[in-house]
């Protein structure tokens, strides 16, 4: 499925606007509709969501899940108790409810946030506020739950070894040089630190994964490297819409080559908005408004150019399927 390629390429994209990653993909290939990448998560399974690196939401391929969970997930606890703990949840709490979360799913299958609320709350552990959330990525991270298939319009949860089935131990020092291998190859070239923060794992480890895979890499004058052997880009990409929390914001340390003075894109407050590429760099900004998409760009355009995001944008409509009551997934 091309979905599925993309994604593997990409190896880890990030949803947290659910809508930004479907428009990743979009973006990313052709003839393709969001309903597509729907169909993947919630009955081939051959796509999944779930908290990954640095503790936020990724789209992945199921079958990388295993070794990604593995490798990404051991830096989150600490942060995770942490806000668990300010939120009034002991450790002691906290284990409860993610007792009641996998018996719940292992006894009734998959289910919504709403019901996970409910059972979490009558095995007396607290739900309130940001507490409920914070439980569900602590099971996710122990490796016991994940987004599955659709309840209504929601997307809901399941035990991952019911909606995967089980998974084989996953050596450590051949996952960093996997992660290494495929970062690059869906980001190279790049540097030690730039995998680092993508992966949101300490420096010594991607420098570890990096060395692993070192007679497979060509190193560049400036000191990123890259896989060996691979053909130089294309050249710059054509005009695009680009959806929130795109992977080319979050792939690098630096945004500047991308962003430039723009801050307008990411906000104070941590969100990425939705944006426009020219060129290589922020154009401008975009909305889905009432008729359309509603670009607001950062100066004026070329004919060319105006008249292909204008394309690009009637594109999103059609892939979004705009006029169809949204499902909420993610």
């Amino acid at each position: 499925m091309i979905a599925e390629r993309l994604t593997a390429q990409l190896l880890a994209g990030t949803p947290q606007d659910p809508r930004g990653a479907r428009l990743a993909i979009r973006a990313r290939t052709t003839g393709l509709t969001a309903a597509d990448v729907d169909r993947a998560l919630t009955e081939e399974r051959s796509l999944l969501i779930t908290w990954l690196n640095r503790g936020t939401l990724h789209l992945v391929r199921s079958e990388d899940y295993p070794w990604l969970q593995a490798l990404t997930t051991p830096p989150l606890f600490t942060g995770n108790a942490r806000r668990l703990t300010q939120l009034g949840v002991t450790e002691n709490l906290a284990d409860r409810g993610v007792k009641a979360i996998e018996r719940s799913l292992a006894e009734e299958g998959p289910l919504t946030r709403v019901q996970l609320r409910e059972r979490i709350a009558a095995a007396g552990a607290p739900t309130e506020g940001q507490a409920l959330v914070h439980l569900l990525m602590l099971a996710s991270l122990r490796g016991l739950a994940v987004r599955g298939p659709m309840i209504g319009r929601e997307h809901a949860y399941v035990l991952a070894r019911d909606w995967l089935g089980d998974s084989a131990p996953v050596d450590r020092d051949r996952g960093l040089a996997e992660l290494a291998r495929r970062y690059l190859a869906g980001h190279g070239p790049a540097g030690d630190r730039d995998l680092a923060k993508w992966a949101g794992l300490p420096l010594r480890d991607a420098r570890a994964g990096l060395r692993a895979i070192a007679s497979e890499l060509d190193e560049r004058a400036d000191g990123r490297v890259d896989l060996a052997g691979r053909p130089p880009a294309a050249g710059l990409p054509p005009p695009r819409l680009l959806g929130s929390f795109d992977p080319i914001l979050l792939g690098w340390r630096s945004r500047e080559p991308l962003l430039a003075s723009h801050e307008v894109v990411v906000t104070g407050n941590g969100l990425f908005r939705p944006f426009a590429l020219v060129g290589g760099r922020a154009a401008g900004v975009w909305k889905l408004s009432t008729g359309g998409v509603r670009l607001e760009p950062f100066r004026r355009l070329t004919r060319k150019d105006a008249a292909a995001l204008d394309a690009d944008a009637s594109d999103v409509l059609r892939y979004l399927s705009v006029g169809v009551e949204p499902r909420h997934l993610g």
